[in-house]
């Protein structure tokens, strides 16, 4: 049996980078799976049609987790088509770096929504299922600059830093009801977005590394398995940094 056979997952911000291996992952474990895509269409479609080969359940939805009313009604969506929800990974994630002295109060708000008060917004309603069902998996994607800050990013750094605050809390509150809460911080994964470095600046990072290199985004998502599946069955209100060892 696959690790995630017969559960249900949902995974926010799937389109591409983390949220796309972790979809890929969970539905290699067995996993059916619901993701939400904000604006690249297409690659949520070929995301669709890849999961789907996998044999298992999978559907896309275009869906903004920052917005309150839209995460209630994807949360309904998705019981409705699915039937159940076992497994939340809330994953939506934006950056608009600037220094403090430069940074728009547009700019901070826009990374809150997206990063922060999205995680407030699905497992509002994710937990209701869960609870009728008592059980379920929710795992937040912070950062390791939520742990250690990082100068330029007090936005994104203070919107991952309360994730952690925010898993730490729901996994006291729900454990009772056998919900657990747990988060992934990952540290330099190889992303679009790291792919835009240069390599001189790509070699100054691996050397703060001690594996001196960047992570995969397939090491993240393995690690969101096993959070997901029965393995981590006794693990709640933690924070399971992929790193590499940059923070410790």
């Amino acid at each position: 049996m696959k690790l995630l056979e017969n559960k249900t997952a949902l995974i926010t911000g799937a389109s591409r980078g983390i949220g796309e291996a972790i979809a890929i992952k969970f539905a290699e474990a067995g996993a059916n799976v619901a993701f939400t895509y904000l604006s690249s269409e297409e690659k949520a479609i070929a995301l669709e049609t890849k999961l789907n080969t996998l044999g298992i359940k999978a559907k896309g939805y275009k869906s903004n987790a920052g917005i309150y009313a839209d995460a209630e009604k994807l949360i309904n969506d998705v019981l409705t088509d699915f039937g159940a929800l076992d497994v939340v990974v809330n994953n939506a994630g934006i950056t608009k770096d600037n220094l403090m002295l430069r940074m728009s109060e547009e700019d901070w708000d826009a990374v809150i929504d997206i990063n922060l008060k999205s995680v407030f917004n699905i497992t509002k309603f994710a937990i209701k299922p869960m609870m009728k069902a008592r059980k379920g998996s929710i795992i937040n994607i912070s950062s390791i600059v939520g742990l250690i800050g990082q100068g330029g990013q007090a936005n994104y750094s203070a919107s991952k830093a309360g994730i952690l605050g925010f898993t730490k809390s729901i996994a006291k509150e729900l454990g009772s009801r056998n919900i657990r809460c747990n988060a992934i911080a990952p540290g330099f994964i190889e992303t679009d977005m790291t792919g835009e470095l240069s390599e001189e600046l790509k070699q100054t990072y691996f050397k703060s590394i001690p594996l001196g290199r960047f992570g995969q985004g397939s090491e993240v998502a393995n690690v969101a398995v096993f959070l997901a599946s029965d393995m981590s069955s006794y693990v709640t209100g933690q924070t399971l940094s992929v790193c590499g060892a940059l923070h410790t």
